[in-house]
């Protein structure tokens, strides 16, 4: 499908990807502890037993800066600070584990970064000791890792598969030498095939590319070879991300010079390439920038409805609860949300204390669960039913959204629910905003430094 330029123009504003809700911004930036531990213990209990956690692993050092990158990260070579980080986090998990009340059961668990292959095999290794001996194995479980293809090898990718994992992703990003140099992110195309061939020879289930379109220099030209290029290997699935420009969170993106960058039309036009080229190519757009082969699990998960999305996207494994560790970690017990201190020092500090490292949250009233469920319903089912209870709210706020999305025909909605249809897939986050009522509420002024990236 063709999408008209006008609209995507019109709907390419600053929106959040809603991988939770309340977003990030709403937030508030001190966090009762005590009231977290004890909503913790609550919807542990509640959920543990019935359908297992996730697990989520901030590993956040890199050898070197990537300029376009928005993650949390330290950039070192020394890697004498394995030790003490993975030390740090299974003392933090310990202090989780002993407030649980019964031993916990892993249904999903994720590296992230960072760069996870930076640690060595053995390090990983032990950091998976030190969390499985705690813990129980869903038999329906998901293991993933995030992988760097210039340091992942055959060692990292079989100790991983010992421990359970079916699913690498790799940080492609983009194969133009030019677009690598100036954002920092040399990476031969070669090694990327290396990185596939291991893990596939391995008996990985899933090989997954992020993609990014956007970033300085890129052309339609140049991006339709990175696609084509990367497609060539069959990825199960792809992430094909907006470049989200914040030099205001991100230093390593005042780096380069911001005429570098696609215009805002060449930026659309690069996301159409894009989108045209997987789908002629076999891949389905799962919605908010994914794409996925039939045989995956994804594809099948968002095919018979059962699509979950959570802080780290799209997944197939619908827990209640995710545990994040480590520095910067996002940790969400289905009604509150808690993440843990940005630096090192602070997340040391706390852990070595013995205290949580939770700085910031969010506990959800009963409005906000009943939109965070419209918008996941959204998100990945793309339609949703409206409850009586709340039509005052949806009336008020939702509804004049709502008319200005049919009016462009990319839904369909009345009194009971909504629909998206296929040209309204391409706008699932604008879409989304429309039950946002933190943000509808605020009325953020659009002259002023914006909370989020732009939808395309």
């Amino acid at each position: 499908m063709q999408i008209d330029f006008n609209l995507l123009k019109k709907y390419n504003v600053p929106v959040p990807r809603y991988t939770s809700y309340p977003t990030v911004p709403f937030w508030n930036e001190e966090i009762n502890v005590s009231k977290w531990i004890q909503l913790f213990q609550q919807q542990f209990l509640k959920n543990n037993n019935a359908e297992g956690i996730s697990l989520y692993i901030h590993l956040p050092f890199c050898e070197s800066l990537c300029t376009y990158c928005g993650c949390n990260k330290k950039i070192t070579t020394n890697h004498s600070v394995e030790t003490l980080y993975l030390e740090t986090i299974i003392k933090e998990w310990e202090m989780y584990v002993a407030i649980m009340g019964e031993k916990p059961v892993i249904r999903e668990l994720h590296l992230g970064g960072g760069t996870p292959t930076f640690f060595s095999p053995e390090n990983l290794q032990k950091l998976l000791n030190g969390i499985f001996k705690h813990a129980d194995i869903h038999p329906q479980h998901e293991f993933g890792v995030e992988g760097h293809p210039n340091n992942t090898t055959k060692e990292h990718l079989q100790a991983l598969y010992d421990f359970g994992f079916r699913r690498v992703s790799y940080g492609v990003q983009d194969h133009d030498a030019k677009v690598q140099h100036i954002i920092n992110r040399i990476q031969p195309f070669e090694n990327v095939k290396l990185a596939t061939e291991n893990a596939r020879a391995i008996g990985y289930d899933s090989v997954n590319f992020d993609l990014i379109y956007g970033l300085p220099m890129q052309t339609e030209e140049s991006i339709e070879k990175t696609i084509l290029q990367s497609i060539s290997l069959k990825p199960d699935r792809v992430a094909f991300y907006s470049y989200a420009h914040v030099p205001w969170t991100s230093r390593g993106q005042r780096l380069f010079d911001e005429n570098d960058l696609p215009s805002a039309d060449e930026k659309m036009k690069l996301y159409q390439k894009g989108k045209s080229l997987f789908t002629r190519n076999g891949y389905t757009d799962i919605g908010m920038d994914h794409f996925s082969l039939a045989t995956d699990s994804l594809y099948n998960a968002w095919n018979e409805g059962w699509l979950h999305r959570n802080f780290m996207g799209y997944t197939t494994q619908k827990t209640s609860m995710i545990l994040g560790l480590g520095v910067s970690s996002i940790s969400d017990a289905g009604i509150g949300f808690a993440q843990n201190h940005k630096t090192l020092h602070d997340y040391y500090e706390s852990v070595n204390k013995h205290e949580f490292p939770v700085t910031k949250g969010y506990f959800l009233d009963e409005e906000d669960q009943a939109f965070r469920q419209y918008i996941l319903n959204i998100s990945c089912q793309a339609k949703t039913t409206f409850h009586e209870e709340h039509l005052n709210l949806l009336q008020k706020y939702s509804f004049p959204e709502l008319r200005k999305l049919a009016a462009d025909e990319l839904i369909i909605f009345d009194e009971t629910g909504l629909n998206v249809n296929d040209l309204g897939r391409n706008f699932i986050r604008n879409i989304c905003k429309a039950f946002d009522l933190h943000l509808l509420r605020a009325q953020v002024p659009q002259d002023i430094k914006p909370l989020y990236s732009r939808a395309i």
